[in-house]
């Protein structure tokens, strides 16, 4: 067997991070890049490392990242979560407060730089523009302006001639399918985590966006869901 390439994955700890790194680890030896930034659901980062681990990561790396101190999000600022606002389905009026300036930009930034050091000419995201909240750093129009971006911005780029590809194989996807993709090659969605509020616990609040999403791509997935929620009081 020869030597295969090398892929740097962000690793969320969620359904998505974790299809995209089971997609990647098919034909790249992968490194996961997880960040600490100030977020409130940081019991994320224990689901990252169980996923890394599971799929045979090669290295795991956590960075530390204060995205807290700039604010402006329900996920890193005093800013209440909403609950059941839009049940799964983008919000009419627009960009969700769980929005966090510039996060995918930043995170792919860095994953540009270790994969310039580890020599690795692919980075994957698990980004989705069907299932999503409305982010605008998850559409295909952005990704492509970064990829260029990376191309023009590295030592590797300009100097070696390295092509850097934004890896986005579930951007086409619904969440019913990026499950169906990651149950083929044995996900394991257990270990995963995705709720914007969980209790100090882990357990998923079942109220939020993404936990709306996630039951619903179980459900249309005819998948059973794993996910540990908080006791819901009857309606």
């Amino acid at each position: 067997m020869g030597i295969r390439e090398k892929a740097v994955v962000l690793l969320s700890g969620g359904i998505d991070s974790a299809t995209a790194m089971a997609v990647a680890r098919l034909q790249y030896d992968v490194y996961g890049l997880s960040f600490r930034y100030g977020q409130r659901h940081g019991v994320e980062l224990a689901a990252a490392r169980r996923v890394a681990a599971a799929l045979g990561a090669k290295d795991h790396l956590v960075m530390d990242i204060d995205l807290g101190g700039i604010g402006g999000s329900a996920l890193t600022a005093d800013i209440a979560v909403p609950k059941e606002a839009h049940g799964g389905a983008r919000a009419a009026e627009g960009i969700p407060v769980t929005y966090v300036p510039a996060r995918n930009t930043i995170f792919l930034s860095c994953a540009l730089a270790w994969a310039e050091v580890l020599g690795a000419g692919n980075i994957f995201i698990g980004v989705t523009a069907v299932d999503y909240s409305g982010y605008p750093d998850c559409r295909p129009e952005y990704i492509a302006a970064f990829e260029r971006m990376a191309r023009l911005a590295t030592r590797a780029g300009v100097e070696e001639g390295v092509i850097f590809h934004i890896r986005t194989p579930l951007i086409r996807m619904t969440k019913a399918q990026i499950i169906q993709k990651g149950i083929s090659l044995g996900v394991d969605y257990a270990i995963t985590h995705s709720c914007y509020d969980p209790t100090k616990d882990g357990l998923a609040c079942g109220r939020c966006d993404s936990c709306l999403i996630r039951k619903k791509g179980f459900v249309e997935a005819g998948v059973p869901d794993p996910t540990r929620y908080v006791p819901q009081a009857p309606a």
